[in-house]
C-alpha cells in the first residue's frame, strides 16, 4: 500500500489537518490517498472518529475494501447503506467504531433523527471524507450536510471536523467563460470549507506516466437515408397534435427539447383541470420516447416500448375517457404496419458503427475488456439484446452483460445491489468482457482496466465525459464517441472538451490566488450561502402555512376524483407520506404482488401497488410499517385542490400545508375510533 510521489504531494496539507479537495484523474488512486490520510488521522488525533460519505450504495463496500487494506486491525470500521436491513442505530454504530463508511443520505437522516440510538452530530466526527465531492452544490444531500457544518463554523463551534473532498472533475457548473468557471469552483471550495484544491505540480509527469489518457476517436455516421418507421410514428404524433389543437406546440419530434415541452404541457393541463389535454401530452411523450429509442437502437426496440405502454394502459384503465379510447384505437390501428416497417426497415447506422469498433478492438487485443455507456436503462437492455444477436461479435468472444441503476420505476427494468456486485465481480474475473452501462458505472466504480470505452450517442456534461473516459485505463486504450454527423450529441461532446480545458484553467487560477484574497472570498461565499439557505427555509415554512390542511383536497391526477384531504396525511420517517384516514381504502385497489424495492428497511417493507378504484391510475404503494398496512402516496400522481385553485407539485416538501409526523399510538387509535363510529 505504498503511495506514489504524486499522491504524497496532494495529501500533505491534509496530514497537517487542513481541509482540502484532492483533484486527481479517475484511476489515479484518490481513494488510496484518502485511506492513508484517515490512517494517519486516527494515529495522531486523540479519540479521532472518521466518516466517509459516498453517493452510491455500491461504493460503500468497494471503499471498505480499500480502507481495510490501509488500516491495521486496531481500528474498528463499520459500513452502512440503505440496503443492509435491520441494524443497530446509526448513532450507536458511529460512537462504537473509529471509521464509518456510509451513504450520505443515512448520515443526513441521522443528523435529523431525534432518537438517541439513531442521532449523531457532525461535531462527533473529527474527519469527514466526501467522495465525488463535485456533487456538493445546490440542494444535494452532500451540500445539505456541509451546510450544517458551515452553520457550526459560523456559530464558532469547537471541535469542527476536518474535511477531505475527492474528485476527478470539479466541473464548470454550466459556465462557458473563465470567470464563471472560477466562480463555480470557488463556490464548491466554500461549500467544503476548503483551504486549497490540491493537484500534482512537481510530480505531474509521474502522474501522466501512471495514468495516461486513452486515444480518443470520433466515430461518426450518417443518419438513416430513409426512415419509414420513424415517419409513421411522426405521422401519428401529428394526428394527436391535430386533436390537441395547439399549433404553437413545437414539433421537433424525437428530441429531448420536445420531451420537456410535453412534460410541461401535462403539468399545466393537470393544474387547469384539462384532463383530455393531459392525456394527449402523456401519450405524445411515449411516442417521443419511442423515437429516441429508435434513434439510439432499433425500430423493433422502439415498437416494443410503445406496445408495453399500451398493454399497461389496457390492463389498468378501469374507466376510460373518450380521448384515451381514441388514442388506444389509433395505436392499435397502426401497430401491424409499424411491426412490418420495424422488421423491414434499414439498420441503424450507429449500430453498424458500433459493431465495427467492437470487432476491431475485440478481434485484435489480448484479453480485451470494454464498456459501452448509454443514456437510459431501456437502451442498455436493447443494446445487450442486439449484441447477443450479432454472430460476428460472438465469434470474437464478446461476453456482455448490462450494468444499470438499482432504482425501480414502473417504466423500466432495474438491477438489485446484489446483481450489480455479481456483474462487476464477473467483469473483474474475466467471465464477462463487455459491460453495457448507464451512468451508474461512470463514477467511483472500481472496475477492471478497459481497452475500449464507447460513449454511445450521449448528451451529457463535461463531468460525465471525464468520468467515463477514466474507465479506459489499459495501455493504448481507445475512447470512442459514436454519434450521427451534425447531431446535438456531437456538438455537446465538442463543447465538453472545451469545458474541460476551461475547468483546468479555472482551477489553475484559483490555485494561484493570494491566500488572503482566497480566504476572504471563501468566507464571503459561505456567509452568502447560509443567508440564502435560511431565506429558502423561511420561504418553505411560510409556503407550508399557506393553507390549512383540511382546506386542501387530494384529487386523482387522472380522473380528478376527490379522494381525501391534506389533513389525512402523515409523514413516516420524515419522508413517506401516508393517508391515515381508514375511509381512504374505499378509493383505491391494491395489487397482491408486493412492489420490488432494492432495499431492506429497518421498520417497514413494501406491499402492493395502490391504484385509483375509479380509473386505475397508480397512486403509490402499501407500506407494512410495524405490522400496520399504510397507503403511501406519490405526489406526482396526486393533484391538490386549494382554495386558490388546482396545483401540482414535484415534491411533498413543496405542498402548501404542513404534514405532521406519524404517531403510531395516536393515529392508529384515531383510525380505530373512526371505524367504530362508521
Amino acid at each position: 500500500m505504498e503511495l506514489r510521489p504524486y499522491q504524497w504531494e496532494v495529501i500533505l496539507p491534509a496530514l497537517e489537518g487542513k481541509n482540502i479537495i484532492i483533484w486527481l484523474p479517475t484511476g489515479a488512486g484518490k481513494t488510496r490517498a484518502a485511506a492513508f490520510v484517515v490512517k494517519r488521522h486516527l494515529e495522531t488525533v486523540d479519540r479521532g472518529k472518521v466518516v466517509v460519505l459516498v453517493n452510491r450504495v455500491h461504493l460503500v463496500n468497494q471503499h471498505a475494501e480499500e480502507f481495510r487494506l490501509m488500516l491495521d486491525k486496531r481500528w474498528t470500521m463499520a459500513t452502512l447503506s440503505g440496503d443492509m436491513g435491520p441494524r443497530a442505530g446509526f448513532g450507536l454504530m458511529a460512537r462504537s467504531h473509529d471509521l464509518l463508511i456510509c451513504t450520505a443520505e443515512l448520515l443526513q437522516l441521522a443528523l435529523m433523527n431525534p432518537e438517541e440510538e439513531e442521532h449523531v452530530e457532525l461535531t462527533e466526527f473529527s474527519l469527514i471524507v466526501v467522495d465525488e465531492c463535485h456533487h456538493t452544490h445546490k440542494d444535494t444531500v452532500y451540500n445539505v450536510i456541509l451546510s450544517r457544518y458551515l452553520q457550526h463554523k459560523q456559530q464558532k463551534a469547537k471541535c469542527l471536523p476536518q474535511v477531505l473532498g475527492l474528485t476527478a472533475s470539479p466541473g464548470t457548473g454550466g459556465a462557458t467563460k473563465l470567470q464563471g468557471a472560477i466562480d463555480h469552483i470557488l463556490q464548491l471550495c466554500a461549500n467544503l470549507d476548503t483551504w486549497r484544491i490540491m493537484s500534482p505540480k512537481n510530480c505531474h509527469s509521474e502522474l501522466l506516466e501512471h495514468n495516461p489518457k486513452p486515444c480518443k476517436q470520433y466515430d461518426l455516421c450518417q443518419r438513416r437515408k430513409e426512415d419509414p418507421f420513424g415517419d409513421l410514428l411522426k405521422k401519428l404524433m401529428n394526428q394527436i397534435h391535430e386533436q390537441l389543437e395547439m399549433p404553437e406546440l413545437n414539433q421537433q419530434f424525437g428530441t429531448q427539447t420536445y420531451e420537456q415541452q410535453v412534460v410541461e404541457l401535462s403539468k399545466a393541463a393537470a393544474q387547469a383541470g384539462l384532463q383530455q389535454r393531459r392525456v394527449y401530452a402523456l401519450h405524445l411523450r411515449r411516442y417521443n420516447d419511442a423515437l429516441l429509442i429508435h434513434d439510439t437502437v432499433r425500430a423493433q426496440d422502439a415498437l416494443e416500448s410503445l406496445q408495453n405502454f399500451y398493454l399497461r394502459e389496457h390492463a389498468r384503465k378501469i374507466q376510460m375517457l373518450s380521448t384515451e379510447r381514441w388514442l388506444l384505437e389509433l395505436f392499435d390501428g397502426h401497430k401491424n404496419a409499424l411491426a412490418q416497417l420495424a422488421a423491414l426497415g434499414p439498420e441503424n447506422p450507429k449500430l453498424e458503427m458500433l459493431e465495427g469498433i467492437l470487432l476491431k478492438q475485440f478481434g485484435s487485443s489480448n484479453h480485451p475488456r470494454g464498456i459501452i455507456f448509454t443514456r437510459t436503462r431501456q437502451s442498455a437492455c436493447s443494446l445487450l439484446l442486439w449484441l447477443g444477436q450479432q454472430a460476428g461479435l460472438q465469434n470474437v468472444g464478446i461476453k456482455a452483460q448490462m450494468l444499470i441503476g438499482a432504482g425501480n420505476t414502473s417504466q423500466s427494468t432495474h438491477m438489485t445491489q446484489k446483481d450489480q456486485q455479481e456483474v462487476i465481480q464477473e467483469f473483474r474475473n474475466g467471465i464477462l468482457n463487455l459491460l453495457v452501462a448507464t451512468s451508474v458505472a461512470e463514477e467511483g466504480l472500481d472496475i477492471a482496466q478497459c481497452n475500449v470505452v464507447v460513449r454511445y450517442g450521449l448528451l451529457t456534461n463535461e463531468i460525465s465525459m471525464v468520468q467515463a473516459r477514466g474507465r479506459a485505463r489499459a495501455s493504448q486504450s481507445v475512447y470512442s464517441f459514436v454519434a450521427a454527423e451534425g447531431s446535438r450529441e456531437l456538438r455537446r461532446e465538442l463543447t465538453n472538451e472545451a469545458l474541460e480545458v476551461l475547468m483546468e484553467q479555472a482551477v489553475t487560477e484559483i490555485q494561484k490566488m493570494d491566500p488572503k484574497e482566497y480566504k476572504a472570498k471563501i468566507q464571503e461565499l459561505q456567509l452568502a450561502a447560509l443567508v440564502k439557505r435560511a431565506a429558502r427555509t423561511a420561504q418553505r415554512e411560510s409556503q407550508q402555512k399557506q393553507f390549512s390542511a383540511e382546506d386542501v383536497q387530494l384529487l386523482c391526477i387522472n380522473c380528478m376524483m376527490a379522494v381525501g384531504y391534506g389533513s389525512d396525511l402523515r409523514k413516516v420517517e420524515g419522508t413517506h407520506h401516508v393517508n391515515v384516514n381508514p375511509n381512504f381504502s374505499l378509493y383505491y385497489t391494491a395489487s397482491q404482488k408486493p412492489v420490488v424495492i432494492n432495499r431492506v428497511f429497518k421498520d417497514w417493507k413494501p406491499g402492493g401497488t395502490i391504484s385509483c378504484r375509479n380509473c386505475g391510475e397508480v397512486w403509490g404503494l402499501q407500506m407494512i410499517y410495524k405490522s400496520m398496512t399504510l397507503p403511501v402516496l406519490k405526489i406526482r400522481n396526486i393533484l391538490l385542490e386549494t382554495p386558490h385553485g388546482k396545483i401540482q407539485v414535484k415534491k411533498w416538501s413543496r405542498v402548501p400545508f404542513s404534514v405532521p409526523d406519524f404517531d403510531i399510538l395516536q393515529d392508529c387509535t384515531q383510525s380505530l375510533s373512526d371505524l367504530s363510529l362508521d
